[in-house]
């Protein structure tokens, strides 16, 4: 399960330390091998333990190489597809163009997300947090219906 928001500094290789009480669980899971990719909706990446990633991959096979939206779909993250491998002390590179896709700079904050983890800019996750904080009705709730049933 991976959970919590995690700040953490890009070093100058472009490489994030995964934090030490996830890196056990990763190696015994998918022997530290993730898979980083874009996110469609927000300007941020994606990084799936190996064995989320194949699933997703399985998802995406399904979808049509001939209707354009489909098509595009597993072009983005396929094409965006990279495998970081963790090193032995527990960090994998992010590639240079996930990065810049992600206006990665030095600070990000690692965000779990039960099966992945969402890689932010630390300024763009702070006004994240903000729009999604502005975004919930200020009385009741107008959701979905899953929402709706939906405690803590």
């Amino acid at each position: 399960m991976l959970r919590g928001a995690h700040a953490i500094s890009l070093d100058s290789k472009g490489r994030l330390a995964i934090p030490t009480r996830f890196r056990d669980a990763l190696r015994d899971e998918c022997d530290g091998l993730l898979i980083c990719t874009i996110d469609i909706s927000n300007p941020c990446l994606l990084l799936y333990p190996l064995a989320e990633w194949e699933l997703i991959e399985k998802k995406l096979r399904t979808l049509s190489s001939t209707h354009p939206q489909e098509r595009r779909l597993q072009r983005l993250l396929l094409g965006h597809a990279a495998e970081c491998e963790l090193d032995g002390n527990g960090r994998c590179l992010i590639p240079g163009p996930l990065r810049q896709h992600a206006g990665l700079d030095r600070k990000i904050m690692l965000v779990g997300q039960l099966n992945r983890f969402e890689i932010w800019d630390e300024g763009r996750w702070q006004q994240q947090i903000n729009d999604d904080l502005q975004a919930l009705p200020k009385e009741g709730w107008e959701c979905s219906e899953r929402l709706r049933d939906f405690s803590l």
